[in-house]
């Protein structure tokens, strides 16, 4: 297998962390989006939609999504768990991930994306060069302060988000609540119960990579 990473990007590093947790050592590829190489014509050879990650599997198939990634890992390498075991685990793995990456991800991106100078011209990732759209930038910040609230209220009564054990939706909702740091936005202090989840899994190993 191949991976291809991107050591600043939120993205690549779920992925990272997935294979951290369970316990892979993968041949990795660096591509800096810091220097374009996304959009070099040696990378879209691999991925035409130049984003990363990239997965490219024993077989030569090409999976460039974090959930295609991570069913895929899953599969060959069941343990430790974490896309869930039962129906019901499965079902909530699935849903609070992708409330992790559409009430979380999105709007930390979109603020990013439209207000930061050095991404004029790229505000969505993709082969596509799209203007910034600065309105967007005060309503992605009132969709990242809900989105803690959100994870405050689940955490309250849930020691993690998908249920009662570490899962893919806390390494994708830990790995945009601490890349909110680009946005100058951090977990308010009032806020324990997500606190307390969070430094739990910064002391996981994966959290390093």
């Amino acid at each position: 297998m191949i991976f291809y990473d991107c050591a600043t990007a939120p993205s690549p590093r779920r992925a990272r962390m997935f294979i951290a947790e369970k316990g892979l050592e993968i041949e990795t590829r660096e591509v800096s989006i810091a220097k374009s190489e996304q959009l070099s014509p040696e990378f879209l050879k691999v991925n035409p939609r130049a984003t990363v990650p990239v997965l490219i599997t024993d077989d030569d198939t090409v999976l460039t999504e974090n959930i295609a990634i991570a069913t895929y890992l899953e599969a060959r390498f069941p343990e430790p768990p974490l896309l869930g075991e039962t129906p019901e685990e499965k079902a909530q793995v699935a849903m609070w991930n992708a409330i992790a990456e559409t009430q979380g991800g999105m709007p930390v991106a979109e603020v990013l994306r439209n207000s930061n100078p050095a991404m004029k011209n790229r505000a969505l990732p993709g082969p596509l060069d799209l203007e910034q759209i600065p309105e967007l930038v005060a309503r992605g910040k009132l969709r990242v302060d809900a989105f803690f609230t959100l994870l405050e209220e689940r955490l309250s009564i849930s020691p993690w988000l998908a249920g009662d054990t570490f899962s893919l939706a806390d390494i994708t909702a830990y790995v945009f609540v601490d890349f909110a740091r680009v946005i100058k936005t951090r977990i308010p202090e009032t806020n324990t119960a997500t606190k307390a989840w969070y430094d739990s899994i910064g002391t996981r190993p994966s959290a390093a990579r």
